[in-house]
């Protein structure tokens, strides 16, 4: 069993295009709470397993949640989800817009957790796909090692249970205020200055970095 880090870190991608309404809201809000407003400027995700989130996968350790009602993070940049949106060939994904788009909002997870206790907001994390429904959900901190650390930090994910390890998934309930995000890492200098564009419209102003091996 590989260790948990000392400082672990969280990643929840978006569309560029959807990170001035994100500023604007001052939080990133779960699929429940955005499907309600509407949708997002640019989906990115497939919607047959967004409903599934938000309309029958629960999250035992908190009864009465729905995964959807949770913002998710991966544990790591690079992740499954960014490959499927890379390739842009899954029947299921409606987005071919490619990941040179896509944006990595970087949070520390014990300063969102010590955030989350102080505000009395529920977290929990997946052992694996959180939009799957065997999947084991944890709310200790204690419990962080039986994650699959090394499957996390693989780039190599072509065997099913590496792959099934990479996709744990941090949630966090309602939503996520920005003040929490730290980094934002992006693929070109182009998103990089569209983002320092949306940023440049209010006060929140985090580190914002080219960040090539997040990305395929």
């Amino acid at each position: 069993m590989t260790p948990s880090p000392v400082y672990p870190k969280l990643y929840h991608i978006t569309h560029v295009d959807n990170l001035p309404g994100i500023i604007a809201n001052g939080e990133i809000v779960s699929d429940a709470s955005m499907i309600a407003r509407g949708g997002p400027t640019q989906p990115i995700g497939m919607s047959s397993i967004k409903r599934r989130r938000v309309e029958q996968l629960d999250v035992p350790c908190h009864p009465g949640t729905k995964v959807g009602d949770y913002v998710p993070f991966y544990f790591c940049p690079r992740s499954v989800m960014l490959y499927v949106i890379h390739c842009a060939n899954h029947p299921e994904l409606s987005y071919r817009g490619g990941q040179e788009p896509i944006i990595h909002l970087e949070a520390d997870l014990l300063a969102v957790v010590k955030w989350a206790r102080r505000a009395g907001r529920r977290w929990a994390f997946s052992l694996s796909n959180a939009g799957a429904s065997y999947t084991v959900f944890r709310s200790r901190l204690e419990e962080l090692d039986q994650l699959g650390w090394e499957a996390i930090s693989a780039t190599d994910f072509r065997r099913a249970e590496v792959k099934e390890g990479k996709q744990a998934e941090f949630l966090l309930h309602s939503s996520c205020p920005l003040c929490l995000i730290e980094r934002i890492g992006v693929r070109t200098r182009a998103i990089e200055s569209r983002v320092r564009s949306a940023l440049s419209r209010g006060m929140y102003k985090p580190v914002v970095e080219i960040v090539p091996e997040w990305y395929f």
